[in-house]
């Protein structure tokens, strides 16, 4: 392709995210556009491409308001083109080892119960779950395949493919539900666990808790586990990761440190789990982005998931600065939103459905009972967004619904009313200014006497905003009121607060987004 054309086509291209952000297009959709890449213009035409079919779905569906903005940036009417960068399936990668996954499995049982062997090149090391190694970059080479183990040496990770919990283990891409709200995550993370797209690094999954997250950092992890053991999986939530730090800090070894960091630093998918956990933990900052900084350098995946996105990390006294912030959202940042109906019926039935076939097969009493098509409509529409919540929602209908057929009596609509009133209740929450300040607080890291003092950093004035437009949105005090309980503010400070949160949500769809996942977090009774 001629250079010229090719870097008209990525100029127009940036003119058009630049538009389209500035439209009223939902986060979701605006996160697929931006992942695409502009690959030629020719005057008429501008192709983009995307390799995950669902992404191209989505965007032609967008395409006469993406030319709109196409025929704004160019002067001109402008034709776009959705391209599939590649059509292959999501394959199980070839791992180059004459070991069969029986004997990975066989092999992984002995090292479980604590013995060591050495057989034909496979070494199994006494604790450790056989993983297949290689070369420097962590991919098997050759026909000759070694396991990782805690007494590997030199430039070799000592940690090892772990054997996840009974409930891990079902976290699968398989059992993972998805919809409009999620499919771009979960696209991301499948071509990230099959190895396919080395561009999604970092990749940074984040909305509010209860939507799937941890879910699908577990799948990446069962399938690079079951599908490609030559490639070391570490998945840690923030909490472990730090504790493996500080141990490490207190251990009268000197060399501890070094060991640690060398492990961390020689695995080939690493996996850090609520990372907003970490925000007060500088030193841990420090040594998770030397970490983070080695692995990139080798090409090795990292994948973080978070409550936020990357900038709402380094807010208020938050350890996380810019340079660090700006680092976890170098790769592909994708949200997961709540579900909606069409979703939450889907992630019900898909529920009910798996439940009992897993209560038959382990012989579990009381979930096999069955429950009409229009009781499981009924439940999606009386269901909150919680998707863990929703799961055990599914549980107690199934219960009583066994209950009712030993009576020979079916599950009604009362029944389904009555478990969702108690799961989440219709009346308004009584909620204090207190309340909202202290989750305010939690959420930006700011504290109480910052958010009502007299300060205005810059850091500050968005999280003061934002709470008083909460309170005000969820309280029922008066503008005078609030402004008492804001550092004696002026009724006309407090409307000027109310106003700028509104225009701002306006403008700016990230911050809105912001805004009701904070507004979600008080409000969900679960």
């Amino acid at each position: 392709m001629d250079p010229t054309l090719e870097s008209d086509a990525d100029i127009l291209w940036r003119d058009v995210l630049t538009l389209l952000a500035e439209r009223d297009v939902p986060a979701a959709n605006l996160a697929m556009i931006r992942s695409c890449q502009a690959t030629a213009f020719d005057g008429d035409t501008l192709t983009i491409s995307t390799n995950m079919g669902f992404a191209q779905k989505k965007i032609k569906q967008q395409a006469p308001l993406i030319e709109e903005c196409l025929e704004q940036a160019a002067f001109q009417p402008v034709h776009l083109e959705v391209a599939l960068s590649h059509t292959r399936e999501h394959a199980p990668i070839e791992t180059k080892t004459e070991m069969t996954r029986e004997e990975i499995r066989q092999a992984n049982l002995v090292a479980q119960e604590g013995i060591s062997s050495s057989t034909d090149g496979v070494t199994v090391g006494t604790g450790g779950v056989v993983s297949a190694a290689g070369d420097a970059g962590g991919r098997a080479s050759g026909k000759t395949t070694h396991a990782r183990t805690a007494t590997s040496i030199g430039e070799q990770s000592s940690f090892v493919n772990e054997s996840l919990s009974a409930s891990d283990s079902k976290l699968t891409f398989g059992r993972f539900v998805a919809g409009d709200e999620n499919m771009l995550a979960y696209e991301a993370a499948k071509q990230v666990a099959n190895g396919e797209n080395k561009s999604y690094n970092p990749l940074f999954i984040y909305g509010k808790s209860g939507l799937g997250k941890t879910h699908l950092l577990r799948a990446i992890q069962n399938y690079i586990v079951e599908n490609d053991p030559s490639r070391l999986c570490v998945y840690r939530t923030s909490t472990e990761f730090i504790n493996d730090y500080v141990e490490a800090m207190k251990n009268e070894e000197a060399s501890a440190g070094a060991v640690l960091a060398r492990d961390y630093q020689n695995v080939d998918v690493l996996i850090i789990d609520d990372i907003q956990n970490m925000r007060r933990a500088a030193r841990t900052i420090e040594f998770f982005f030397d970490t983070f900084n080695a692995l990139a350098s080798k090409g090795r995946q990292i994948v973080l998931a978070a409550d936020r996105a990357p900038s709402q990390l380094g807010m208020g006294d938050s350890k996380f600065d810019e340079r660090e912030t700006s680092r976890m959202d170098s790769g592909v940042t994708v949200s997961i939103q709540v579900p909606d109906y069409e979703l939450k019926l889907k992630l019900i039935n898909n529920f009910y459905e798996r439940m009992k076939q897993d209560a038959e097969a382990e012989h579990i009493a009381g979930l096999t009972a069955n429950i009409s098509d229009d009781m499981r409509r009924l439940m999606a529409e009386r269901s909150g967004t919680n998707i863990r919540v929703i799961e055990g929602f599914v549980q107690t209908c199934l219960m009583t619904a066994h209950g009712k057929e030993r009576k020979g009596e079916e599950l009604g609509r009362e029944d389904i009313l009555r478990i969702s009133q108690a799961k989440w209740p219709s009346g308004q929450k009584i909620l204090t200014i207190e309340q909202i300040q202290k989750a305010v607080e939690g959420y930006y890291d700011v504290a109480h006497t910052d958010l009502v003092g007299s300060k205005r950093n810059k850091e500050l004035m968005e999280p003061r905003h934002v709470a008083i437009w909460l309170t005000r949105e969820l309280t029922d005090n008066t503008l005078a009121d609030i402004g008492k309980k804001f550092g004696g503010r002026s009724h006309a400070t407090v409307k000027h607060s109310i106003y700028w949160v509104e225009r701002t949500s306006k403008e700016d769809r990230i911050f809105q987004d912001r805004v009701q996942t904070l507004k979600d977090n008080i409000t969900d009774t679960s």
